[in-house]
């Protein structure tokens, strides 16, 4: 049952009636309840039936009358996000929540940094999620209707946790538990071996793969025991994000950078957001595949190359350490069937019945971002075929971004909800 086939009315009112749209004076009353199995008792107090789930009815609307929303992932968090979104019903609540389930006050974090702990995978996960979540709270205020005509949702990497909250599969209490430990598990898989990640633009003569197996076996005339270089995000056209052991060779980097999950490759004044033109210090590292592609550009047709600056080889078998726990984590949630497509990081495709997205989440530690393959299952259509209205709720532009890159015509319809403010309420 094709579930784009929704009203979206229907939708809506079924994302109410599950409290996704966060009925947040849930936490607010009653004794402080510190432990995560009470918490996550608490988020089922109602039925999950409803009867439009069971006789959708068939969606004849014009393109132009349907959304799109679209979550960023780790990367994107900059220090004042959540400002912007205080004023609005129960994300305060939200990040209340987040303190009980993580241990830390997550919104003072948010809002007044400092930028090196926010960074930090075990932290800044959790922000990108929580704040996510709590910018749907905002399009729902200020323009109801793009949830109600909403026929699909993608997230990026720990974005896609915050998509499967909108769409009703996940309760948001439960998912910030995985996401928790997700975050935690990355860490501790990132700390075990030097890794990392270098973004990629080439062109239609670039050989990825014959530059990974190359890399590889460089890395074995070093020494290194089963090498690790492999894309990890297919971002966009001729754009990727490659991951592996960095080890044996000393490189420095010093660069602007936007947020590094996403690997896209801009210049300070070219994303339009003076939040995201951080600088990079410069960093000793030890980098056999990174610098031996880095190093034979030119061979292998990359157009450009720069190290990100994040601590480990993200999507790629260099996790396969966190992947146990995460699954553990995830066997103890509920997950509901999807009230609108939600497209899958693993494979590019949608996402049908829980048990299937539990292991899919899973596996998405150590498997590329499909995004460039969402985009196009998303917006490709015919020659003079309109495109829906895409929203990005959460921190930055970078899926913005990318979609300019993958669809110029489907970009022309996009609006980022923007999480920052320059007069903070933080009382």
């Amino acid at each position: 049952m094709s579930q784009a086939g929704m009203g979206g009315s229907a939708l809506l009112r079924a994302l109410r009636h599950r409290g996704v749209l966060y009925n947040g004076q849930r936490w607010l009353s009653g004794k402080d309840r510190g432990d995560i199995n009470t918490l996550q008792e608490e988020a089922y107090t109602q039925k999950d039936e409803e009867e439009d789930e069971e006789n959708p009815k068939p969606d004849r609307r014009s393109p132009t009358d349907t959304t799109v929303l679209l979550f960023p992932g780790q990367g994107s968090q900059a220090v004042g996000m959540a400002g912007g979104l205080l004023k609005y019903p129960n994300v305060r609540a939200m990040f209340l929540t987040a303190h009980k389930v993580l241990g830390y006050d997550l919104l003072d974090l948010c809002l007044r940094g400092p930028a090196e702990v926010l960074n930090k995978t075990i932290h800044c996960q959790p922000a990108v999620f929580v704040t996510c979540v709590a910018a749907t709270e905002k399009l729902n205020q200020e323009n109801p209707s793009a949830l109600e005509k909403c026929i699909a949702m993608a997230g990026f990497s720990v974005g896609e946790y915050a998509a499967l909250v909108c769409a009703g599969v996940l309760d948001f209490t439960e998912a910030l538990y995985a996401v928790k430990v997700r975050a935690e598990a990355m860490q501790k898989a990132s700390e075990a071996i030097q890794s990392g990640m270098l973004s990629v633009i080439g062109n239609s003569k670039t050989q990825y793969s014959t530059a990974c197996a190359e890399a590889q076996d460089h890395c074995l005339t070093l020494g290194i025991t089963d090498p690790v270089c492999e894309v990890a995000n297919y971002l966009f056209p001729d754009g990727r994000v490659i991951a592996g052991h960095m080890e044996s060779l000393l490189h420095r980097s010093s660069a602007v950078s936007i947020p590094s999950s996403t690997g896209i490759l801009l210049q300070a004044g070219e994303c339009g957001d003076k939040r995201e033109q951080t600088r990079v210090a410069p960093i000793l590292v030890f980098l056999p595949a990174i610098q031996f592609l880095q190093n034979n550009s030119r061979k292998y047709n990359f157009f450009r190359t720069k190290l990100l600056p994040v601590s480990g080889a993200f999507h790629t078998r260099l996790m396969k350490p966190a992947v146990e726990p995460l699954a553990e984590a995830l066997k103890g949630l509920t997950f509901k069937r999807p009230l609108v497509n939600v497209y899958c990081n693993v494979d590019g495709r949608r996402y049908r019945q829980g048990p299937t997205i539990e292991h899919l989440l899973a596996k998405q530690l150590v498997s590329p971002v499909k995004w460039e393959q969402i985009m196009h299952t998303i917006y490709e259509r015919k020659k003079g075929k309109d495109f829906p209205q895409t929203f990005e709720l959460g921190p930055g532009q970078q899926m913005g971004t990318i979609l300019k890159t993958c669809n110029l015509k489907a970009w022309r319809s996009y609006t980022q909800v923007d999480v920052f403010e320059k007069d903070l309420e933080m009382d």
